[in-house]
């Protein structure tokens, strides 16, 4: 994980994808979005980070026994608080807050309705924020109440409730007056309550295209979402985890 990942409390700040081939991730996004790789050695293991224009964003794990996905890790400034928060609010700690050598600490969560998200926190309180990758994180929940109130206790987000094309009730979670990440209620064929990433791209639909030909699977879009509120797809890639396509304002190009 680079440690230029400074940000305000409550933000996204890093992306992992987790499966058990990560060569096949690593592959398959490098020739989608044209990521460089820059392998970072902390301690004994090699972990392959995500760098665009220099900047690092996120990196590809092992998954261990866990289904492929990607894991988003949240800004906090006590890691230790933010995983004792997360029992006390009825959570579960995934994987116990552990140092990553020379770069800060970290912790893997899990909500009550199961989706599963990380808080991280640098050693460094004076390195920057990498931005322009990952431009959006939504939770699908199967009890969006209980969401706000869980992330409230334990990230310190609030929520703003914004309807979406007259009748769908979209909840933006918020630190002070900035828009965080989204939630919304599970739909039917959603296997799980789940974060889901999104990468930001200038063609939705020919990205999705070339995903389907780099052998994964397009599960919804390219569609616009209503209000201008920009275009969407969501993919599943050749290793199983889920990532979203999105552009600001619709258009497929």
């Amino acid at each position: 994980m680079s440690t230029e990942v400074k940000t305000a409390v409550g933000r996204f700040v890093w992306h992992d994808h987790i499966s058990d081939d990560p060569d096949k991730a690593r592959d398959f996004y490098t020739k989608l979005f044209g990521w460089d790789i820059e392998v970072f050695k902390p301690g004994e293991m090699d972990y392959p980070m995500i760098l665009v224009d220099g900047q690092g964003h996120g990196g590809f794990g092992t998954a261990e026994g866990a289904p492929p996905h990607w894991v988003g890790h949240i800004y906090v400034d006590d890691v230790d608080a933010a995983a004792q928060r997360t029992e006390g609010a009825g959570g579960t700690v995934v994987v116990a807050p552990t140092d990553i050598p020379d770069v800060g600490r970290f912790s893997v969560l899990r909500d009550p309705q199961g989706a599963v998200f990380s808080v991280f926190a640098s050693n460094d309180p004076n390195a920057s924020q990498s931005e322009g990758v990952f431009v959006w994180d939504e939770l699908v929940t199967s009890d969006v109440e209980d969401a706000k109130r869980f992330y409230g206790e334990v990230v310190g987000w609030t929520t703003r409730d914004q309807q979406v094309g007259g009748d769908f009730t979209y909840t933006l979670f918020r630190s002070g007056d900035t828009d965080r990440a989204g939630c919304m209620p599970m739909m039917p064929d959603t296997p799980a309550p789940m974060w889901t990433a999104y990468v930001g791209t200038e063609d939705v639909d020919g990205t999705a295209e070339r995903a389907k030909e780099l052998g994964a699977t397009v599960y919804a879009g390219p569609m616009d979402i209503p209000d201008g509120i920009g275009r969407f797809a969501v993919i599943g890639d050749p290793t199983g985890a889920v990532v979203g396509l999105f552009k600001p304002g619709g258009g497929g190009s």
